[in-house]
């Protein structure tokens, strides 16, 4: 019997399709694919979100003192002449940071080799680089996801049978974050 399902794909191709379903699984926390995907992406998602689920408290918050320039009241730098020269005015600023324990660092590191870099991108700047941002998964899996999944073990997705598609007759389900 096989491990996996090859989906009709090369090592390669399979692996960033798998990889890129379960990053808009994570991230829209649902999405519309077939059975036999479907059934691969679990797998994975349910790894990753085991993973955030016994390392998300695996921190220790920490306060440092960052330099931050000056900003106008349009979001400009505020510069000065110092020797002939414009210099940028910093000011130093306390933060508190979560710093993570060598356990979650690698439990990081792992979802990273996974999940695919995402940016964000406002409805009103469609098709710019103007105000996109990027999202830290790992800390969304941390944070957001991990905490609702504490007290289950296991079977953090749902697959749910929506129909055969038109063009193939493959059957279409949807799968979601319980």
């Amino acid at each position: 019997m096989a491990k996996y399902r090859k989906l009709g794909r090369t090592s390669s191709q399979r692996k960033a399709l798998l990889r890129n379903q379960v990053t808009n699984l994570l991230y829209h926390g649902k999405i519309v694919t077939t059975e036999a995907r479907a059934k691969e992406i679990r797998k994975f998602a349910e790894k990753l979100i085991a993973l955030a689920v016994k390392e998300k408290d695996n921190f220790e918050e920490v306060t440092v003192t960052a330099k931050v320039p000056r900003k106008d009241a349009d979001g400009k730098r505020v510069k000065e002449v110092v020797d002939g020269k414009k210099v940028t005015v910093y000011d130093e600023v306390e933060k508190t940071i979560k710093k993570d324990q060598p356990s979650r660092l690698h439990a990081r590191r792992q979802m990273l080799k996974i999940l695919y870099p995402i940016t964000e991108v406002p409805k009103e700047a469609a098709g710019k680089k103007r105000n996109t941002k990027k999202v830290d998964l790992p800390a969304k899996l941390f944070d957001d996801i991990a905490p609702k999944y504490t007290d289950r073990n296991g079977g953090y997705t749902r697959i749910i049978k929506i129909g055969q598609r038109k063009g193939d007759g493959a059957m279409e389900v949807l799968i979601e974050l319980v």
